[in-house]
């Protein structure tokens, strides 16, 4: 039996883990350690019967030391970070404190527990994202594991140090560390502020759909329970001191999403009995297309124009492979938020 210390677990994809992992591994111990800032959101927990909330800040040392010690923690899954590129434009402070200062602070704790005396096996895994390597041309290769940085934001340059921070403590301390570069995360439990989620909630309420620029960006976009299975794999396989990038299959530009997720709504108002009752407001609610919600805005600040994932050395390393073709798993988290709207109503709201 392992104990995990999953940080930012009540978020979006640490709170997908934690269901993904309690589902695979029941016989597991999970501490979930959250702040509870506006991502994150108690209620992505429940149904997940063996792991544990602990509300508190990642910054705070002797918090992580005394639960690593106390609760014989082996494994720490490390998700808690600002994430929002927009936020981390206005606000940039944030970013710094969470992911560089958090990430420091969790691996001077992990050191002073796991590699005190004679040390104990342990696992500290990073995950971390495409946008650190920056901006690729329309016919550059995909982001590999050897690609240079180039972080063009505030959120990419912050995690671009704590991927350092944590390279330097395996290198200079000998901790046991492995991270995971992924591509862009959909599906359940996914804060309303980003694409998919947000396009589909303004859909739903008849609200313009902004599209920055031309529409033309490009990602790759990767399931969530796929990326679960990623960091599994990165868990189970992966070789202390290594990277790994977690891709999707799916890349795809933004005007391609939004079309489909245009289509999506559609086709759910034509299929599903009452879905027009319970929101009256969406056009497809009166038989319009969901397209003519379309708008374009002014082009964020420093847009990369296209990331893309080469995810050879996780297929062959690893024996990753993505389940989740894009069209189907768009599908399934629309019918998920169709399904779960007392989860995200009150986000609205608040």
């Amino acid at each position: 039996m392992a104990n995990l210390l999953v940080t930012g677990g009540a978020g979006f994809i640490g709170g997908n883990f934690v269901h993904y992992w309690n589902t695979h591994h029941p016989e597991d111990r999970v501490i979930v350690l959250d702040v509870l800032t506006y991502a994150g959101n108690r209620s992505t927990l429940e149904g997940a019967p063996n792991a544990e909330l602990v509300v508190g800040d990642i910054r705070d040392t002797a918090l992580v030391e005394g639960l690593l010690s106390e609760r014989d923690i082996d494994t720490i899954v490390h998700f808690a970070a600002e994430s929002h590129v927009d936020r981390s434009i206005t606000g940039p402070d944030a970013f710094i404190d969470t992911n560089i200062l958090g990430t420091n602070s969790l691996l001077k704790a992990a050191r002073a527990v796991w590699l005190a005396g004679d040390g104990i096996g342990h696992r500290f895994h990073h995950i971390s994202t495409d946008e650190v390597f920056g901006s690729l041309g329309p016919n550059d290769p995909a982001f590999s594991e050897t690609t240079p940085y180039a972080p063009n934001s505030p959120y990419s340059a912050s995690k671009a140090a704590s991927d350092h921070l944590v390279r330097a403590y395996h290198h200079t301390f000998g901790l046991e560390v492995t991270t995971s570069n992924c591509s862009n995360n959909y599906g359940p439990f996914q804060y309303p502020e980003k694409l998919i989620p947000l396009f589909l909630l303004n859909a739903l309420h008849g609200r313009e759909l902004p599209i920055y620029g031309d529409g033309m960006n490009v990602r790759d976009w990767l399931h969530v329970e796929d990326h679960c299975r990623g960091i599994e794999a990165c868990l189970t396989n992966g070789q202390p001191g290594e990277t790994y990038n977690i891709g999707g299959g799916a890349e795809l530009p933004n005007m391609t999403v939004v079309d489909t997720i245009c289509t999506e709504v559609d086709r759910a108002f034509a299929e599903i009995d009452g879905l027009a009752d319970r929101y009256p407001d969406a056009p497809a609610a009166r038989g319009e297309a969901t397209a003519n919600l379309k708008t374009f805005v002014a082009d964020r600040a420093g847009h990369d124009r296209r990331y893309a994932i080469d995810e050879t050395k996780a297929r062959s390393e690893l024996d990753y492979v993505p389940r989740h073709g894009f069209e189907q798993g768009l599908r399934q988290t629309l019918q998920w938020y169709l399904d779960k709207e007392h989860w995200w109503r009150p986000l609205l709201e608040g």
